[in-house]
């Protein structure tokens, strides 16, 4: 019997996968679980327009996170903090003041949770963090921490 997938399961597939089982198992555990569903005509026409819908919302969040790593592409942070003479700062820079500045300096609004910073950032100067705006689509942004003037 064919069926299609609505979970995935091991050592049979994935879900939305189109595979052929036995009838007891399909009947006695696959469908009273909710775990897939009867390969009729008319449910291979349903998934493949699912599957067709899918595409098309991923290859749209992809491109607006390629649009938007386009404008980070020549954006230069700017955080004023305040330091000792010495060029260390009280505290340290977090994703959230990145984002802040961001928003404020550029207008451009990334969630903070996107922007990766690997180590800490405890001084003045120039430094680079990630910004993952989609799986595939990474941009590094320069961050220019400053002392502020009192």
């Amino acid at each position: 019997m064919e069926i299609i997938l609505k979970e995935d399961v091991a050592n049979l597939g994935y879900v939305d996968d189109i595979v052929t089982v036995k009838n007891g198992y399909a009947r006695n555990y696959l469908f009273p679980n909710k775990l897939a569903i009867q390969a009729t005509e008319s449910n291979k026409k349903v998934l493949a327009e699912n599957i067709k819908q899918r595409s098309r919302k991923l290859l749209k969040i992809k491109n607006d996170a390629e649009e938007i790593a386009k404008l980070l592409g020549n954006v230069t942070v700017k955080i004023n903090v305040k330091a000792t003479d010495e060029g260390t700062i009280y505290g340290s820079i977090t994703n959230s003041m990145i984002a802040e500045a961001l928003k404020e300096n550029n207008g451009i609004d990334i969630d903070r949770k996107k922007i990766v910073v690997n180590e800490h950032i405890k001084t003045l100067g120039n430094h680079k963090v990630m910004v993952n705006l989609h799986k595939e689509v990474h941009v590094e942004l320069p961050v220019e921490v400053v002392a502020t003037e009192e």
